[in-house]
């Protein structure tokens, strides 16, 4: 099959109607006596995070996993895949420990995969998940779940000598340890960099699940921020430890805030950061850089971004699924 387009879709966490919805409406076929969804000369890219929350992770993993295998789909690691695997894993082996401790916080982010992939089908699919690459590279036009910076993909290749470093569970430990080079690399490369509010002095936030957090989330995309505003990514939902809505931050002039930044001119596509439905604000896209996570398990729609070899985002190539 020649390749003539690839269609970037987004974080799916488990909504599998949307997906094979928004798969018919991108003209994939779903083919006989299989789980497996192609189209005729495109493929598809999934940016990750297709487990948790969502009520049909199974069968979300069973369409993927079988259009990655039959070359009809590529696909990136995101962070809830990466939380998966190091909840699993026991580290070291008979400690009666875990690289993602099994606190009630951790346990309850994760309950949903817990209860709908087990047995047979959970080793299955974590096996599966620690084959999948941190990136994606297509020389035309770059995938990655939460953030494209090259300093942290240099890391995994010299740390891992691959972008799919897990299925050597020495990378998922290293990884999964705070003092360690990998850590940092791979959390930036799957949750984004952040910045701290308090080290500038600004009160903790609650964020959409209620979670206090000291750290807000950088626009790595964003060339032009210089400022506290500007640079730091707050949820319209975020309040305050009283429960109030957060004020804006301040337009606090901050060092440094260049150093995640792309500048490069290659397309880049990235899911994680919960956009409203539909897009159509700048942040949802610049010159360069499309996130493609439209909240599909909140309220919103599984969205796509459908790229036919141009060197600049045109935001009217978002396609969303119809099934609302």
């Amino acid at each position: 099959m020649t390749v003539r387009g690839y269609d970037i879709i987004g974080d799916v966490h488990g909504c599998a109607a949307q997906l094979e919805v928004l798969l018919l409406d991108l003209g994939y076929q779903k083919q006989d006596n299989t789980s497996e969804y192609r189209h005729p000369d495109r493929q598809a890219i999934f940016v990750g995070d297709l487990i948790d929350r969502g009520d049909e992770q199974l069968k979300v993993l069973h369409i993927v996993k079988s259009m990655v295998d039959a070359g009809s789909a590529m696909i990136v690691i995101g962070n809830h895949e990466f939380n998966a695997l190091a909840y699993d894993t026991e580290w070291p082996p008979g400690s009666g420990t875990f690289l993602r401790p099994h606190t009630e916080k951790n346990t309850n982010q994760h309950q949903a995969f817990l209860d709908q992939v087990t047995g047979d089908d959970r080793r299955r699919y974590l096996k599966w998940l620690t084959t999948i690459p941190l990136w994606l590279d297509l020389g035309d036009l770059r995938v990655v779940h939460a953030c494209w910076h090259d300093d942290s993909i240099a890391v995994v290749e010299q740390q891992c000598g691959s972008s799919a470093p897990f299925t050597n569970v020495n990378h998922l430990a290293a990884a999964s340890d705070e003092s360690h080079p990998l850590f940092t690399a791979v959390e930036t490369l799957l949750k984004g960099p952040e910045i701290s509010l308090v080290n500038h002095d600004q009160p903790p936030y609650h964020d959409k699940d209620g979670h206090p957090r000291e750290n807000a989330r950088m626009q790595w995309w964003n060339s032009e921020a210089r400022t506290l505003r500007d640079i730091a990514e707050m949820g319209g939902n975020f309040t305050t430890e009283a429960g109030d809505p957060y004020p804006p931050l301040p337009e606090l002039e901050v060092a440094d805030t260049l150093t995640h930044v792309y500048s490069d001119t290659v397309p880049v596509f990235y899911g994680h950061y919960w956009r409203q439905q539909p897009p159509k604000q700048r942040h949802d896209w610049t010159d360069y850089t499309a996130c493609v996570d439209f909240s599909a398990v909140k309220g919103g729609a599984l969205t796509a971004y459908r790229w036919s070899g141009e060197k600049r985002i045109r935001p009217e190539h978002y396609k969303s699924s119809s099934a609302m």
